[in-house]
C-alpha cells in the first residue's frame, strides 16, 4: 500500500510541476510577443515625423498620396537680417532643415538656458550645411546686428550654422504667433503690443513645414530634436 501511495504522490507532483512549466512558458511567450509588437509600433512611429498644421499642435501623419498633403501648413515668407548683417529669407532656407526659437539677448531667465541647450544641436550638425538653427529676437529694437554679433561671440555660436535674426517687430511677432504658432492658441489672440516670451522650439523640414515641437529648456527635448533631425534627413519627399 505504501508503494502505491508513493506512486500516486509522485505522479501528482509531476503533474503540478508540468502545469507550472506550461503556464510560465505561455506567459513568457505572451510577454515576448507583446514586447515585440510594442517595439514594432514604436519603431514604425519613429520612422517618420508628424505634421503640425495649427496652433493646437495636434500631431498628424499625412501620407504623400493623401489629398490633404498639398494643404499642409507652411511657414510664411520673411525677410530678416542675421548677426553678420546678411539677409535671411524663407527662400534662402529652401531645402534646409532647421530649428526655430524666439529669444532676446538681455533675457535673464529662459533664453540663456535655451541658447546653452541648442548649442548641442549646433555641435551635432556643425559639419552638415543642410542643418541650420534660427533664433528670432523678440526685442529687435534693442537687438541690432552688432548686438547679435556680440551675443554670438559670447555663446560660441557658429555664424554660418546658427542665424540670430532681427528686423521689424511686426514681422517677427506675426511670424512667431501666426506661422510658427510659438505661443500655441493663446498667441493667436494677442496683439503685437503684448510681449512675446516662450521656451518653444520648432523643427522645420526642407519644405518649411512644422515637424516637431519641443521645450528648449529641457535637455531631454534637445536629444529628441537631434534624433528627429536624423529622421527628417532620410525623408525623400
Amino acid at each position: 500500500m505504501m508503494l502505491k501511495a508513493d506512486y500516486w504522490l509522485c505522479r501528482f507532483r509531476y503533474l503540478i510541476l508540468a502545469t507550472i512549466c506550461i503556464v510560465l512558458f505561455s506567459c513568457n511567450a505572451s510577454n515576448h510577443k507583446t514586447h515585440k509588437e510594442s517595439s514594432a509600433i514604436r519603431n514604425q512611429t519613429r520612422d517618420t515625423l508628424p505634421f503640425y498644421n495649427d496652433a493646437t499642435f495636434t500631431a498628424t501623419w499625412i501620407n504623400p498620396t493623401d489629398s490633404n498633403y498639398k494643404n499642409i501648413h507652411t511657414i510664411a515668407p520673411f525677410q530678416l537680417q542675421n548677426q553678420l548683417g546678411n539677409e535671411i529669407t524663407l527662400d534662402s532656407l529652401k531645402g534646409k532643415i532647421y530649428t526655430a526659437n524666439f529669444f532676446f539677448t538681455i533675457c535673464p531667465s529662459i533664453c540663456p538656458k535655451m541658447t546653452h541647450n541648442l548649442t548641442k544641436v549646433q555641435d551635432a550638425f556643425k559639419d552638415n550645411p543642410e542643418i541650420k538653427l534660427l533664433s528670432f529676437s523678440v526685442m529687435p529694437w534693442a537687438d541690432s546686428v552688432a548686438v547679435l554679433k556680440q551675443y554670438a561671440r559670447n555663446n560660441d555660436i557658429i555664424n554660418h550654422k546658427w542665424y540670430l535674426l532681427t528686423g521689424k517687430k511686426e514681422e517677427i511677432y506675426d511670424l512667431a504667433r501666426k506661422s510658427f504658432f510659438a505661443e500655441k492658441t493663446e498667441g493667436l489672440q494677442k496683439s503685437n503690443s503684448t510681449f512675446l516670451h516662450t521656451e518653444t522650439v520648432l523643427l522645420i523640414d526642407k519644405h518649411a513645414r512644422i515637424r516637431g515641437v519641443y521645450n528648449a529648456t529641457q535637455p531631454a527635448a534637445i536629444d529628441r530634436i537631434i534624433e528627429d533631425i536624423h529622421i527628417l534627413q532620410l525623408e525623400k519627399e
